[in-house]
């Protein structure tokens, strides 16, 4: 497979991918590159449940988060093993075999076209998360429509100048604002199983960055003034510095109680329902090692 002109996700390169190559602003042929493909236990209760989440990490990313927790993969083309469409449809059903409640997809957006190709290929019985920093156009949204059944965006700034500084993409407030508005048009409402988990709809995260608690209270303004009933938000704590977060004195350091209650009280005042993770969740220890489980 080759992409003439890549327009997938809001960078709009327009280069030419080939099967293991490319020179847009992830790096990624369009072949499926993937680090890890596991039963993953650490998501929100309604994505892991009790058997895991069918987690599959993708290597690449097309936003580029200076604090990325996932940096080893999102920068470094190195780590992963190429997949044909055919063999990414044998890791969805090897995870499936496993017990999986869900096809889990973690940054997907420079592969999209080919996840979608395999999930049409063989199509799966369990739900598919798309799990998404956010950062996403219309159109390949579109594209998906009917083989997602569940969104988990991030929804991460408001605030083009912030999104700017530590995502390299000022126009991240717009693209994912439009983005998860679609998204809902997709998914409709949340709908669970008997067993809590979450079968339909779009859950919308946000990460709460040490010294941006003003703009974790817009994000969750926004959020409570556009999104309808029945769509829950995930408010994470889960933020250690990672990737290039020391060359960003600022957000150096974990986020404080003080700032964790303030974003949770904000919470709690907008009516969102939804997720609220502990502090205790700030730990390199759940960042899982990607080592090519599931794929050797």
């Amino acid at each position: 497979m080759i992409l003439e002109q890549c327009s997938l996700c809001p960078r709009h390169c327009g280069v030419r991918r080939e099967p293991s190559q490319g020179k847009g602003f992830c790096q990624m042929g369009i072949h499926p590159m993937v680090a890890r493909a596991a039963l993953h236990f650490w998501e929100e209760p309604c994505i892991s449940g009790t058997k895991g989440s069918g987690t599959v990490f993708f290597t690449g990313c097309t936003l580029g988060c200076v604090f990325c927790q996932n940096y080893e993969i999102s920068t470094r083309r190195a780590v992963g093993k190429e997949l044909t469409i055919p063999e990414l449809a044998d890791v969805f059903q090897r995870l499936i075999e496993q017990g999986a409640h869900n096809i889990n997809l973690v940054s997907p957006t420079q592969f999209a076209l080919p996840i979608a190709q395999a999930l049409r290929l063989r199509p799966v019985p369990v739900p598919v998360v798309y799990n998404s920093s956010g950062y996403e156009t219309q159109e390949t949204l579109q594209m998906l429509e009917g083989l997602v059944d569940v969104y988990l965006p991030d929804l991460k700034y408001v605030t083009p100048h912030i999104a700017g500084r530590y995502s390299g993409a000022p126009d991240y407030p717009e693209y994912a604002q439009k983005a998860i508005l679609e998204m809902l048009r997709q998914t409709g409402p949340a709908q669970f199983d008997e067993q809590g988990i979450l079968v339909k709809g779009t859950m919308v995260r946000h990460l709460i960055l040490p010294g941006n608690t003003r703009e974790s209270i817009a994000v969750l303004e926004w959020l409570r003034d556009n999104l309808p009933s029945g769509v829950p938000v995930s408010l994470m704590a889960q933020y250690v510095p990672c990737g290039k977060a020391a060359q960003f004195p600022e957000i150096n350091r974990s986020i404080t109680v003080r700032e964790f209650e303030k974003v949770e009280h904000c919470l709690m005042e907008t009516g969102l329902d939804g997720f609220v993770q502990e502090r205790s969740s700030a730990q390199k220890g759940y960042i899982p090692p990607f080592d090519l489980q599931g794929l050797k």
